[in-house]
């Protein structure tokens, strides 16, 4: 397993085995370039960690949207290289988004595999409350563009209550910015026919997406400096 310090511990089989992919598409990826190399430990095996995972996570994501090789090369060399596992499951959770419907139902071994750790009554409880997984019975209804960056959410310092009012505030502002885009492209498209409408939306959803995504972590980052700042200024030269 990975330790909670994400030293990189999983053999290459392990990681395989994590990621449900076989081990030569592993080697593949790392070949091409879609894959950092691993940590070389003593022996001289290679060691992975979460971000190797999350990595080919994603890749796997961009392949089930239908995006060729070549394609998926561009689009990982646009990521910033520094790039971890949080935000590797942030852009996968943005890609899938695409998708019409990424749910599956799942037993509790099954969720627990495909979240690569333990999940505990807590762990549950706190999933459901964000809509990642929706008990039905002894299975789990399961949004799987959303689980990898919930299982993240599971060790964020922060309360239930606070994750769930974020969310909410997220999910107004959404709406927001979705409404407003709704009524730009309806002046635009007024007087096109249903296939062009359906064709320009199609194009245009993972670029406003991305975009969304793009401009919210700027805007993130901006009132964290800020936040800082005015705390440096509070406290004073020590």
């Amino acid at each position: 397993m990975t330790t909670d310090a994400e030293d990189p511990t999983l053999t290459i089989d392990e990681l395989a085995a994590r990621a449900g992919v076989t081990v030569r598409t592993v080697r593949f990826y790392g070949t091409k370039g879609l894959l950092p190399p691993p940590v070389i430990g003593p022996r001289r095996v290679g060691r992975y960690g979460r971000d190797h995972l999350a990595r080919l996570a994603l890749i796997e994501e961009l392949q089930l949207q239908g995006m060729t090789l070549a394609a998926i090369e561009r689009y990982l060399g646009r990521l910033p290289p520094d790039l971890g596992a949080h935000g590797l499951a942030v852009h996968r959770a943005v890609v899938s988004s695409w998708a019409p419907d990424t749910a599956e139902t799942l037993t509790r071994a099954e969720l627990e595999r495909r979240a690569g750790r333990p999940l505990d009554g807590a762990d549950l409880d706190r999933l459901t409350a964000m809509d990642v997984v929706e008990r039905a019975g002894d299975t789990f209804r399961v949004d799987l563009g959303l689980l990898r960056l919930g299982v993240e959410l599971l060790d964020v310092p922060l309360s239930q209550e606070a994750i769930l009012a974020a969310r909410a505030a997220l999910l107004e502002h959404a709406r927001a910015a979705a409404h407003e885009m709704s009524r730009l492209l309806r002046g635009e498209v007024a007087q096109r026919d249903a296939r062009d409408v359906r064709s320009l939306s199609a194009h245009m959803q993972p670029l406003v997406v991305q975009a969304l995504l793009t401009a919210f972590q700027r805007s993130l980052k901006e009132e964290l400096r800020g936040w800082l700042k005015e705390d440096g200024a509070t406290a004073g030269p020590s």
